[in-house]
């Protein structure tokens, strides 16, 4: 069974189609990158598939089921916006996801957060940007997940924050599970990609394994990517 399957999938605001009829069906165990140009549907896509919007017509399906109380508890999201209160401190952070989580790995969150140097009683709004993010990140990749949904993880971060973003993404999920990753920055994220969805204007262009793009092709993602949405 599909983790993650569109059929039809079609979501308006208003008279703006922002996806339409998308067919895609993505397997367990992989890490997948949702690509496309801002505008493309990718943020709506990733609502849809965590509950926070409902489809116009067609249907997305978590594990063979609509986004519900029961995908919510084996997916873990990881929203385009820092999200934690700035009042908070990390070790409340810490508290708060092991209260709503179940599958929350405390341990390994505290060893990580460690190893950035932070103290547990800093408050969220006292850390830079980029410790916000990576401090969010962590949380997020610290539940036991079964479907990981990551909207822009190193988007508006410096290079080095980028590479410890994508060493956590791929140290901390268990092999079944799969990781959906919605980026622009296609350079950076390709050397960790099994395969690619191109979204364009709310549709698929492709999809598409990164070894055959590699041996059928003879490009890279981002060489590939270029081509297809050259303006």
């Amino acid at each position: 069974m599909s983790i993650f399957e569109c059929k039809a999938l079609t979501k308006n605001y208003g008279a703006k189609t922002v996806l339409d009829s998308v067919d895609l069906a993505i397997e367990p165990g992989r890490i997948v990158g949702l690509l496309g140009p801002n505008g493309s549907g990718k943020t709506t896509l990733i609502k849809l598939a965590n509950g926070l919007l409902t489809p116009t017509s067609g249907e997305i399906l978590i594990a063979g089921k609509a986004p519900c109380r029961a995908t919510k508890a084996i997916v873990s999201y990881l929203p385009d916006r820092n999200t934690l209160p700035g009042w908070m401190t990390i070790a409340q952070a810490l508290d708060y996801y092991g209260d709503f989580y179940s599958d929350f790995r405390r341990g390994v969150a505290e060893a990580m957060l460690m190893n950035l140097g932070l103290d547990r009683t800093q408050k969220i709004k006292t850390l830079s940007k980029g410790m916000r993010e990576k401090t969010q990140l962590i949380l997020t990749m610290s539940r036991d997940a079964r479907l990981y949904l990551l909207d822009e993880p190193i988007g508006g971060v410096d290079p080095a924050t980028r590479d410890y973003i994508l060493r956590t993404i791929i140290g901390n999920y268990s092999e079944d599970a799969t990781v959906i990753i919605s980026t622009h920055l296609i350079a950076d994220v390709e050397q960790i990609l099994d395969e690619v969805v191109f979204l364009r204007e709310g549709q698929v262009m492709l999809h598409e394994s990164v070894e055959t793009i590699r041996d059928e092709k003879g490009k890279s993602v981002d060489e590939l990517f270029r081509e297809v949405f050259r303006c």
